[in-house]
């Protein structure tokens, strides 16, 4: 083995290591994008204080994943990189979201007979978004685990 596939060698067990502690704070900052339909303004205020601090630690975790990929394989580093930010532009706007039923609880209340097609767009548009947020998410993952299983693992043997 030269000293070149030494060093990323040695890179790649760094990155794992980093991989392992931002994996630890995320899991720790677990979030559920399942829809409640509460309307209490605290509830919504924890839910976005909640998906701030999950959007921060899924990014550092992320952009460490992608530092990873960039010392292996530089394209599907980027590609990856253009996936870290859609996922930060989902939660911008699931974040928007909730700010706008923070501001008016009432409107998530589907039992409301007399709900106005604002509410019902602002209501579906969190459904439709958290959605997307999810699937991303998963995505990302299931591309991470690939690459993982595929490139890592060969390097690290």
């Amino acid at each position: 083995m030269n000293s070149e596939s030494n060093e990323i060698k040695n890179k790649v067990k760094e990155n794992s290591e980093k991989l392992m502690k931002l994996g630890s704070i995320l899991a720790k900052n677990q979030f559920s994008y399942k829809i409640e339909e509460k309307k209490s303004k605290e509830y919504w205020q924890n839910r976005i204080e909640d998906l701030q601090k999950y959007n921060e630690s899924s990014i550092a975790y992320y952009n460490q994943v992608q530092n990873m990929m960039n010392l292996i394989d530089k394209e599907k580093g980027d590609r990856f990189l253009l996936q870290i930010s859609k996922f930060h532009q989902l939660g911008t706007e699931l974040k928007k979201i909730m700010q706008e039923i923070e501001e008016t609880p009432s409107i998530i209340n589907s039992k409301d007979k007399q709900q106005s097609q604002w509410s019902k767009n602002v209501k579906e548009k969190l459904i439709e978004i958290s959605t997307n947020c999810l699937e991303h998410e998963k995505t990302m993952n299931l591309n991470f685990r690939k690459f993982y299983d595929e490139e890592v693992k060969r390097i690290l043997e």
